[in-house]
């Protein structure tokens, strides 16, 4: 889609970070309007704010629902929570068609980018108080950024709409360009470019460096390879490009996952590139990263809970799958990953008179013998007295592969509410039913309110409950990733064992004490399977799974095996996202949709 840039110009200067790991300042955020592109484009200044707005779009594409939708949503590791508007992209149903708002705001967004970037490049020539340097640097920005929003788009939609031109009037033709021309012409020359002239790293943090293209031109190369227009060479050239990434800088690992997702740790040695957030500017902007919000469980309308900052503001949009629990508790006798980014236990912190209540202690406690915080088993005197106080534990997820501890009576002797897989099935009880201290059936299992919540993203920063944008980070590119994809490119090149390597360096961070050998992986271990495998675990919500799936020609598989909501509906064209109605309306004799929709 052209974008309908008029001689006004609105111009959004808002995403290069600066600063050190201590303290991260942000370009003021500035809106410029009612100047002309070519006049206000036309100096150093002028320029320099074209290019940051090229940036600022970054934030809208990963920050909110539609970008979770869009990414993780209708996989093999995700499915629905209770609420929210866009469960047909996990049903795979008619619900998923082209006029589903998200996909219009993603695709804007994506080509906004894309147009002000070809705004900058054709009217920087002209900057007469700017160096060659300088121009020349800012041409290879602009250019990283707009192979990443057509690699984006082209992974999404497929064939789409290709221009390396500014669109400076509203115009209603558009082209349908093939995948291959786009890579051809416009990623892979832009990233060259970039790779080419861009430094390993920039004092303001967030810029386009060096490494970053070659990861990303890495991934499109080894997407590339396994399209119908592709090549073997495809994964020798990814591989070649994510080893000097991995290899040729200072990169490393930070110790521990729970090292990775300390918010105050962000700027760290495993990050390759981010998105960046801040708290001063969610306050005065409706964008933020609202991950925090996505992955809650219903915790707050528990026994002796209600909602506060730190355990977030729960949506319940997406929820793991029961084949992602089956995964991890497989994994979790000795890897860390889980217990480092999964949420376990919520302390009571209902201090109101009137709440949630603390739960009281009833015949049934006393008949399984429950004790109390002091070790000493429950009586009749203990009835109708409370079990816990404010700061106790309230809740307790013992989370994957645990369960088995928890399904007869181990319920009842607790103080606390134990959450579990399965439903407990409690032995008959003498009591009758009607009984006011009978204990009912086992209410607490997973289901679309009650599951396990990822706690990596949440964001205590903010300012209040009810505050949505959130000041974290979003990590675009981090070393993990890098190694996972070399091993995906390797083991397409016929290097099993250099896969295994690269699977092992990974797995052998994320390995519990004492548990590092029996985390590594042998080369005839090592198939598709097995490395998408790795990067559930490793990559779990951070946006990617569909991509993954998608690019493997995994997706329609795996949602069949593991995804029973969408099972039935998925077929070969989901692929690909229905192409937006409004691009459909808004050209000239119409422009073609994708092929199922």
């Amino acid at each position: 889609m052209k974008m309908k840039i008029t001689k006004s110009i609105l111009i959004a200067v808002a995403l290069i970070a600066f600063g050190t790991q201590s303290c991260k300042d942000f370009l003021d955020e500035e809106l410029v309007a009612g100047v002309s592109a070519g006049g206000y484009y036309s100096t150093a200044a002028g320029l320099e704010d074209g290019v940051d707005a090229t940036y600022s779009f970054l934030r809208e594409i990963y920050s909110n629902e539609r970008a979770h939708t869009l990414s993780i949503f209708g996989t093999d590791t995700h499915t629905n929570g209770a609420d929210g508007g866009y469960k047909s992209f996990n049903f795979y149903d008619n619900g998923l068609n082209s006029g589903v708002n998200i996909l219009d705001q993603q695709w804007g967004f994506l080509y906004q980018g894309i147009n002000q970037a070809n705004a900058v490049i054709n009217r920087i020539d002209d900057v007469p108080d700017m160096s060659e340097d300088v121009k020349q640097q800012r041409r290879a920005e602009v250019r990283f950024l707009r192979a990443f929003y057509y690699f984006y788009l082209v992974r999404t939609w497929g064939d789409v709409h290709f221009s390396l031109e500014e669109t400076e009037g509203a115009e209603v033709d558009a082209n349908r360009t093939e995948q291959s021309t786009i890579y051809a012409e416009g990623i892979i020359p832009d990233l060259e470019f970039a790779i080419d002239i861009l430094p390993a790293s920039q004092s303001n943090y967030g810029r386009a460096t060096k490494p970053a293209a070659q990861f990303l031109l890495g991934q499109a190369y080894l997407t590339r390879g396994y399209q119908s227009f592709g090549s073997s060479s495809d994964f020798t050239q990814a591989e070649t490009l994510l080893s000097s990434v991995i290899e040729d800088y200072d990169f490393a690992l930070v110790p521990s996952h729970k090292d990775l997702w300390n918010q105050d740790n962000q700027i760290n040695s495993e990050v390759i590139w981010a998105v960046q957030y801040a708290v001063d500017l969610i306050l005065n902007s409706g964008v933020g990263n609202r991950a925090h919000l996505y992955f809650g469980s219903e915790y707050d309308v528990q026994p002796g809970m209600i909602r506060d900052i730190a355990n977030g503001r729960p949506f319940k949009r997406f929820r793991p799958t029961d084949h992602m629990i089956d995964v991890w508790a497989d994994a979790r006798e000795n890897d860390q990953r889980y217990e480092d980014t999964y949420k376990h236990v919520y302390y009571s912190n209902d201090t109101r008179s009137s709440g949630n209540g603390i739960p009281l202690w009833k015949q049934v406690h006393v008949d399984k013998g429950a004790k109390k915080a002091d070790g000493s088993t429950v009586t009749a005197a203990d009835i109708g007295t409370r079990r816990f106080e404010v700061g106790d534990t309230a809740l307790y997820y013992p989370g994957p592969g645990q369960d088995a501890n928890w399904l007869g009576d181990e319920k009842l002797k607790v103080r606390y509410t134990v959450i579990t897989k399965e439903k407990a099935s409690y032995p008959a009880s003498t009591l009758p039913s009607d009984d006011p201290n009978f204990y009912p059936s086992d209410p607490f299992f997973y289901n679309e309110r009650l599951f396990p919540t990822i706690a990596k993203f949440f964001d205590p920063r903010r300012p209040a409950i009810q505050h949505e944008a959130g000041s974290r980070d979003w990590f675009v590119m981090r070393l993990a990733d890098a190694l996972l994809l070399r091993a995906e490119a390797r083991f397409n090149s016929g290097d099993a064992a250099g896969a295994a390597d690269d699977i092992n360096v990974v797995r052998t961070r994320a390995a519990k004490p004492g548990k590092i050998a029996e985390m590594q992986i042998a080369p005839g271990d090592v198939d598709i399977d097995r490395i998408l495998l790795e990067r559930a675990l490793e990559l779990d919500a951070e946006q990617v799974r569909w991509f993954d799936l998608a690019r493997t020609g995994k997706l329609v598989e795996y949602v069949r095996l593991y995804n029973p909501l969408g099972a039935a509906n998925i077929q070969d064209y989901h692929v690909f996202r229905p192409i937006p109605q409004p691009q459909i309306d808004r050209t000239f004799g119409g422009y073609p949709q994708n092929d199922g929709y």
